[in-house]
C-alpha cells in the first residue's frame, strides 16, 4: 500500500523547474496552497493593478505570497515583508463590488521568488516552481496517511453540521498531499503553521506537520463537546442563564488557566485585611473567613455571603474615632446659638462635656429627652454633634417591632444584614458618633421579638463595650457612642430602659419664650428658604403673640414656624411679582394673610357659678384650661360622669364625693342634701377622651362649691390627686398646665405641697405674675379655692344664719340655709 501511493505521488506531479516573470498578490493571515479553491477579496489600489494585470494575459496566473505580520499601518506590504514560498493561482472568477474585487482561485504549483522585478504599479518578481514533494518513508508516511484518515473520520463525527458534498470531498480524497492541503485551508491553524505546511520539502514532512495540527484540532473538538455535555447535564431550570459561565469555566479548568477574576478578588481582600487596623478577635475571624471563600469557586453561593461579611467588617470603624471639640465656651455659644433658653439641658451637655475633657476614656452618658412635640428635641441633638464635633446619626424607632432590625440577622438567611445600629455605625465612618435614637416610646413588639429588649444592652454602659450585632457576631465597642433617645411620652417605654438613661424634661414654651424663638430663630430661617432678604419682610411682635394664640396650638413651635413660612410665601409671592416695597406684617394684618383664626382658647370665666371650678390638665400637645361642672338631681341618687372621662378620672369624682360626704359636717355640708340628691358632673369637649389622677381637687371643689354654694374664685385654677383621707399628691407636667392657665388668664394657682419644687421650671416673668398656693390637704385646696361667702341662687332668697369656727380653729365655715 505505501508503495503505491509512492508510485501515485510521483506520477500526479511533474517536475516543471523553469522560471518566469510574475505579478505578486500579497496576502494577509491566509496562504493558499496547490489544488485548492479559495475565494479573496482585493480592495488596495496596488493589488487591484496586479489583478488587472494578471488577468490581461493569457494564462491569468498570479502569485500569491503571505506577509509574515499583519499589516497595521494600513500601508503596502515591502517584499522584505512577505515570505519567499507562496503559491501560484489560476483566477477563475472576478467580480467588482464598491471598489473591491471579489476573487475565485485555485492553487497550482508552490513557487520560490529568485529576484524582485518591481514594487510599483503592483509587484512583479521572478519566481521559479518548486519540485514535487518526495517520500522518504513509505512506511512512515502509510502510518500518517491512515491517522489523518481516521481523525478526519473522528472530525467528521463531531460535525454534524459539515455539508454531505464537503463530507464526501474529504472521505474520497486518496493523496495524502492533497488532503493535507485541504484540511489547512479549511481548518484556522496559524499563518506559521500554515507556512511551514508549504514550505515542507517531502510529503513525510507535510504529513507530520497535517498529523500535529489535525489531532489538536480534534482534541479541541473533544474538550468542547466534554464541555457542553457536562454543562448540560448540570443545568436545570435555574440554571440556564448561566450556560455560557459554565462552559467558560470548564474550558479554564480544562485548559488549566487561573480563575483570574476570583484570584484577585480575594488578594484584595486580603491586601485590605493586612493593612487594616482591626482588634486582634475580629482579625482573626476574618482571616478565617477569607481562607474559607479563597477555597470557593465564584459561583457557590457562600462565596458572595462571606464576600459581604468581609467587607462589612473591613468597613466598620472598630478603632476609628473623630477627634473631639473640647472647647466649652465655644460649645456653649453653639449651644446658644441653636436653642434659645433650656438653660437646665444646656447645662447638662457641657458638663459631659467638662468629664470628657479631664477624663478622655470616661464612657459616654445616655440622655432621653421628654418632650411633646416641637420643642426642639431632636434638633438639639443635631446641636450636640455639633458642638462635640462628632458626627450625627438619627434612627427613627417609630412602629419598629422586629428585634432584628436592631441586632440584625444570622448569616443563615437569605438577605441577611446588619442591625440598624451597625449600619449607622458604617455610614458614620467612627465609633464616637451622636446617635439619637427618635421616637423610643412609639417601639412595638409581636412574635419577632421586643425590640425594647434589644435596646436594653444597646443603652448600659456596663454592657455595650461588648455588643454583639447577629450577622456579625463579633464584640463591637459602643460605649463610645454618644446616645440620646427622645419620646413624647415616659408611660409606654419600659421601666428597665426608662432607669438606663439619664431623663431630662422639655417642657412646652411659653408665649414670651415662643416669641424670642420666633425672632431669633423661625423668622429668620424661613425668609432665608423662601428666597427672601431681611429688608423685605417684617413681622411685628403683636403678630406674632396672635399666631402664637389664635393661629396655633402647640406646645412647641413646629406649627408657628409652618405659619411664619406661610407669610413668608405670600410675600415671596409679591415680591416675584414686582412689589419691591417692603411688607410689614402687622396684628391687624394677620387675617388678611391667612384667614379667620382656627383656635379659641378657653379664657378665664368673668364668674364661675356654685359647682364650676377651673382645673388644668396636660396634653401631649401642651398644657390646657378645664372647666369641671357640677349640678344637683333632685330626687336622684349617685354620681353621674360624663364628657369622655377614662376609669382613673371617675375614681378621682368618686373619691371626692365620698370625702365631702364622709366630711359634711366639718366642712359645712348639709349631709342630707347629698343624700337625698344626685349629682350629675361633667367636664366640656365631650369629644376628646380624658383621664388621669390630676383632676381630683378640681372635682372637689366643684363639688364643695356645689354643696354649700360658695363659688370657686374666677382667678384661680387648681391641680392635683386627692385620696380618700384628704391628702393632696403631687401629679406632672406642672409647667404646661401653669403656662396653659397663665394664658387663659389665671393669676391664681393651687398645686400639692410636694409640687412646690417644680414652680422654679415656670420661667420667671410668668412665675411674677402668679400666685401660687401649695395644699398639702383637701381643706387647705377648698379654702384657697372657694369664696368666703356663700351665694344665693337665683330665684331663691338665702341668708346666712350661722357662723360657727371649727373646733380646730382652722377657718370658719358659713351655712347658708333656706329661708
Amino acid at each position: 500500500m505505501a508503495v503505491e501511493i509512492t508510485q501515485n505521488l510521483n506520477e500526479q506531479q511533474t517536475n516543471r523547474s523553469q522560471q518566469f516573470e510574475i505579478a505578486v498578490l500579497p496576502l494577509q493571515n491566509t496562504t493558499l496552497f496547490p489544488e485548492t479553491v479559495v475565494p479573496l477579496a482585493v480592495g488596495r489600489e496596488r493589488s487591484i493593478s496586479a489583478v488587472e494585470y494578471a488577468l490581461s494575459t493569457e494564462e491569468k496566473l498570479i502569485a500569491c505570497i503571505t506577509t509574515k505580520t499583519p499589516d497595521t499601518t494600513g500601508q503596502d506590504a515591502k517584499p522584505a515583508d512577505l515570505y519567499e514560498i507562496g503559491t501560484v493561482v489560476n483566477i477563475k472568477r472576478m467580480t467588482r463590488n464598491d471598489g473591491m474585487l471579489q476573487l475565485i482561485v485555485q492553487g497550482v504549483d508552490r513557487v520560490r521568488v529568485t529576484n524582485w522585478v518591481q514594487e510599483q504599479p503592483f509587484l512583479q518578481a521572478k519566481v521559479e516552481i518548486l519540485p514535487p514533494l518526495k517520500v522518504k518513508d513509505a512506511e512512515e508516511v502509510e502510518a500518517l496517511n491512515r491517522n489523518i484518515q481516521a481523525m478526519v473520520q473522528q472530525a467528521l463525527a463531531m460535525l454534524p453540521q459539515v455539508p454531505p458534498e464537503i463530507r464526501m470531498a474529504v472521505i474520497s480524497q486518496t493523496n495524502p498531499v492533497q488532503l493535507s492541503y485541504f484540511l489547512a485551508s479549511v481548518l484556522d491553524l496559524g499563518v506559521e503553521t500554515e507556512q511551514k505546511m508549504l514550505e515542507a520539502a517531502t510529503v513525510d514532512e507535510l504529513l507530520m506537520l497535517s498529523h500535529a495540527a489535525l489531532a489538536k484540532e480534534v482534541e479541541i473538538m473533544q474538550i468542547r463537546s466534554k464541555i457542553a455535555t457536562e454543562a448540560q447535564g448540570e443545568m436545570d431550570k435555574a440554571q440556564r442563564d448561566y450556560v455560557l459561565r459554565q462552559q467558560l469555566k470548564a474550558i479554564q479548568k480544562e485548559l488549566g488557566e487561573d480563575e483570574t477574576g476570583e484570584k484577585a478578588e480575594a488578594a484584595q481582600l486580603r491586601e485590605r485585611l493586612e493593612t487594616a487596623n482591626l482588634p486582634e478577635e475580629v482579625r482573626k475571624e476574618a482571616d478565617r473567613e477569607l481562607k474559607r471563600m479563597e477555597q470557593l469557586p465564584q459561583a457557590a453561593p457562600d462565596y458572595h455571603v462571606i464576600r459581604t461579611y468581609l467587607e462589612y467588617v473591613l468597613e466598620l470603624p472598630w478603632k476609628k474615632s473623630s477627634e473631639e471639640k473640647l472647647d466649652l465656651n465655644e460649645a456653649e455659644k453653639i449651644l446658644d446659638e441653636d436653642h434659645y433658653g433650656l438653660e437646665d439641658i444646656k447645662e447638662r451637655i457641657l458638663e459631659s462635656l467638662a468629664v470628657v475633657k479631664l477624663r478622655p476614656d470616661s464612657k459616654s452618658p445616655i440622655l432621653l429627652f421628654v418632650g411633646p412635640p416641637g420643642v426642639g428635641k431632636t434638633s438639639l441633638g443635631r446641636s450636640i454633634a455639633r458642638a462635640l464635633n462628632r458626627e450625627f446619626e438619627r434612627m427613627s424607632l417609630g412602629g419598629v417591632r422586629d428585634e432584628a432590625e436592631l441586632r440584625g440577622h444570622r448569616r443563615t438567611y437569605i438577605g441577611a444584614m446588619p442591625g440598624r445600629i451597625i449600619q449607622s455605625l458604617r455610614r458614620a465612618g467612627v465609633n464616637n458618633p451622636v446617635m439619637m435614637l427618635d421616637e423610643i416610646d412609639k417601639l412595638g413588639n409581636d412574635y419577632r421579638g421586643d425590640p425594647a429588649a434589644a435596646l436594653l444592652e444597646i443603652l448600659d454602659p456596663q454592657q455595650n463595650n461588648s455588643f454583639r450585632d447577629h450577622y456579625l457576631d463579633l464584640p463591637f465597642d459602643l460605649s463610645k457612642v454618644f446616645f440620646i433617645a427622645t419620646a413624647n411620652q415616659l408611660a409606654p417605654i419600659p421601666a428597665p430602659l426608662r432607669d438606663r438613661m439619664e431623663i431630662i424634661q422639655l417642657a412646652g414654651y411659653s408665649d414670651t419664650e415662643k416669641l424670642n424663638i420666633a425672632k431669633q430663630y423661625l423668622m429668620p430661617r424661613q425668609i432665608k428658604e423662601n428666597g427672601l432678604q431681611d429688608d423685605q419682610i417684617e413681622i411685628t411682635d403683636d403678630a406674632i403673640n396672635l399666631l402664637t394664640a389664635r393661629y396655633t396650638r402647640e406646645a412647641g413651635v413646629r406649627q408657628l414656624e409652618r405659619t411664619l413660612g406661610n407669610l413668608a410665601r405670600k410675600v415671596a409671592l409679591r415680591v416675584a411679582q414686582g412689589d419691591t416695597e417692603k411688607a410689614t406684617i402687622t396684628e391687624n394684618d394677620i387675617k388678611s394673610y391667612l384667614g379667620a383664626p382656627r383656635f379659641y382658647p378657653e379664657k378665664a370665666r368673668e364668674e364661675l357659678p356654685a359647682g364650676v371650678a377651673t382645673g388644668m390638665a396636660w396634653t401631649e400637645m401642651g398644657g390646657e384650661v378645664l372647666f369641671i361642672e357640677a349640678t344637683l338631681l333632685p330626687g336622684g341618687s349617685g354620681l353621674t360622669l360624663t364628657g369622655q372621662l377614662g376609669d382613673v378620672m371617675k375614681e378621682s369624682a368618686q373619691a371626692a364625693r365620698s370625702y365631702l360626704w364622709s366630711h359634711a359636717a366639718e366642712l359645712g355640708i348639709d349631709a342630707q342634701k347629698i343624700k337625698e340628691n344626685g349629682v350629675h358632673l361633667h367636664v366640656p369637649a365631650g369629644a376628646i377622651p380624658k383621664d388621669g389622677p390630676s383632676a381630683g381637687v378640681t372635682m372637689a371643689s366643684a363639688l364643695a362649691s356645689l354643696y354649700t354654694g360658695r363659688k370657686v374664685r374666677s382667678d384661680t385654677s387648681m391641680t392635683g390627686e386627692i385620696t380618700l383621707s384628704g391628702l393632696v399628691f403631687p401629679v406632672g407636667g406642672i409647667k404646661e398646665k401653669v403656662l396653659a392657665a397663665h394664658r387663659a388668664g389665671i393669676r391664681r394657682i393651687i398645686l400639692p405641697d410636694r409640687n412646690e419644687a417644680d414652680v422654679e421650671e415656670i420661667p420667671e416673668d410668668v412665675r411674677n405674675e402668679l400666685e401660687i398656693i401649695t395644699a398639702k390637704r383637701i381643706d387647705d385646696a377648698l379654702d384657697a379655692a372657694l369664696d368666703s361667702e356663700a351665694s344665693a341662687p337665683e330665684g331663691k332668697n338665702y341668708a346666712i344664719q350661722d357662723i360657727e369656727p371649727h373646733t380646730d380653729g382652722r377657718r370658719e365655715t358659713l351655712i347658708a340655709r333656706e329661708k
